[in-house]
């Protein structure tokens, strides 16, 4: 696509409080162009989880409009909306988010279970993708009997699985050492080389150096947006 895989208008959340309305995001405007690196920051109650949440259609806005792909999610209707963002989106949490009892091939294809491809084409495409991330060798094994960098490598795969153009990350290293944070933000930056648009929240400024671009939140709203020089 030419045009912006985010676009974000006036957009707002508020949440009922026992204190009253809360309002999480202000009217917020932001581009994210395709095969951008961003990295979204903040401190604790800035915004930038609400924020995630809603480019993830996890939840919706309050007011304003979002553009996904070109489409205003505002306007669709469920289905629509879980099919635009199974199609569209990958995403990477701080808690890996493994099923313990599936191997790990199963756990990288089970997207595509959703999705109602059939066992031999997801098992064939997990495979590939285990083998993208390095951790092929261990496709049969549970979770439990790999590391906590190979899990997050694992979690990236089935990221990967549906083939999307957008990966959203919440803390993707926020439990992982700092040798282990720098080898997942490698294969961040080489999955951007490739041309994948990459959406990443962090608290971490060494984590967010690796990035293209910066923006960061403070009480609702977008108070710095910058380019960094870092190059995928």
């Amino acid at each position: 696509m030419t045009g912006p895989v985010i676009r974000v208008v006036g957009l707002g959340k508020s949440y009922e409080t026992a204190a009253g309305l809360f309002p999480a995001l202000k009217g917020v405007d932001l581009e994210i162009r395709p095969g951008e690196f961003i990295a979204v920051m903040g401190p604790s109650g800035s915004g930038k989880s609400t924020f995630m949440n809603l480019l993830g259609c996890l939840d919706t806005p309050s007011a304003g409009d979002y553009f996904l792909a070109g489409e205003n999610v505002a306007q669709m209707s469920k289905d629509d909306l879980a099919r635009l963002r199974n199609r569209t989106i990958g995403f990477v949490f701080q808690g890996f988010n493994l099923l313990p009892r599936m191997s790990l091939q199963d756990n990288v294809a089970l997207p595509l279970v959703y999705a109602g491809v059939d066992k031999e084409t997801r098992r064939a495409r997990a495979r590939v993708l285990l083998d993208r991330v390095g951790l092929g060798k261990y496709a049969e094994s549970l979770p439990n009997r790999i590391s906590g960098g190979q899990q997050q490598r694992v979690a990236i795969a089935r990221a990967l699985v549906n083939a999307p153009r957008l990966i959203l990350a919440d803390e993707p290293t926020g439990n992982l050492d700092s040798h282990t944070s720098e080898e997942i933000m490698r294969l961040f930056g080489e999955l951007n080389a490739d041309g994948i648009t990459i959406v990443l929240v962090t608290h971490e400024p060494d984590i967010a150096e690796h990035a293209g671009r910066q923006v960061r939140f403070l009480d609702g709203r977008i108070v710095s947006d910058h380019l960094t020089g870092a190059q995928p």
